[in-house]
């Protein structure tokens, strides 16, 4: 990855503005949400020690639970997954509420790097690791999602619609109609579940070739097994199934240890039962 200046925007002011149209909203501070089994507390992070709990939760996963191997700032606390976006970033967190219905502790999150702040940064992660030449006309209206985790004992759904509930909220208020990122698969097998799960979806699931990217890393896919019978990980099932593409080949983060799937959603390609399930309308 390479090396970007810092910017020096507080914690305490993470609201980017989108000039010259609007400023954007992250929202209410917070709100509830009640599925049928538990409750969540959503909302976006505000201080620097709300940011630090989405860190926390990052590490235990991505360290922890994948065996990332992380490159920190020289000033990153112990403990922490912090790289140079995260201070352009806005971070959405959702906590389990207690039983006496206040928020806990941090159990899922993602960050959302706007427009304008994908300019302020000099770019976006995706861009370490693919080209992305071919959406350059679709920024001022695109978003990057990025570092999302959900802690595996709310993997089921709940917590991953909370989120998704916010993020689609979020696009609709300020006007913004395109998410990208990357879909990370485990490679603890040596790749052959993901190089077999890239074949599958190649032929359903791909977008038009004008938005199309490369990656910088390939995953070496002829040189690993692609006739696996395999299922996506959730969270990918999960982004299919609310519409969105898969932009290209899999790129390869020996870092993080995954393969990255480049994938776009369009809030107007969502299907309408979505649409009125996180919108209301």
């Amino acid at each position: 990855m390479r090396d970007l200046p810092l910017p020096t925007l507080p914690f305490s002011d993470l609201r980017s503005t989108e000039a010259p149209r609007r400023s954007l909203s992250a929202g209410s501070s917070a709100e509830a949400v009640e599925t049928a089994r538990t409750r969540f507390h959503v909302g976006w992070a505000r201080t620097e020690e709300e940011v630090r709990q989405a860190q926390r939760l990052r590490y235990e996963i991505f360290v922890g639970e994948m065996g990332a191997r992380l490159s920190p700032p020289a000033n990153a606390p112990a403990g922490h997954d912090v790289d140079v976006f995260d201070p352009f970033c806005e971070h959405l967190l959702v906590r389990k509420l207690d039983a006496l219905g206040q928020p806990a502790e941090v159990i899922g999150t993602y960050r959302v790097l706007t427009p304008e702040a994908a300019r302020r940064a000099g770019g976006l992660y995706s861009e370490t690791e693919f080209d992305l030449t071919r959406l350059r006309s679709l920024r001022p209206r695109m978003v990057e999602l990025g570092r999302s985790c959900v802690h595996p004992d709310h993997r089921s759904g709940g917590a991953i619609m909370a989120l998704w509930g916010a993020l689609t909220e979020f696009m609709v208020r300020n006007d913004l109609e395109i998410m990208i990122g990357c879909a990370s698969i485990s490679m603890r097998d040596g790749g052959h579940y993901a190089a077999s799960l890239w074949k599958q979806l190649e032929g359903s699931h791909m977008a038009d070739i004008e938005w199309q990217v490369r990656p910088r890393l390939p995953l070496p896919v002829d040189e690993l097994r692609q006739d696996l019978a395999v299922e996506p990980p959730p969270l990918i099932k999960g982004y299919l199934r609310v519409g969105a593409r898969i932009l290209g080949r899999p790129a390869w983060d020996p870092d993080f240890n995954t393969a990255d799937l480049p994938m776009m959603m369009r809030i107007s390609d969502m299907p309408a039962r979505y649409r009125k399930h996180f919108l209301g309308a």
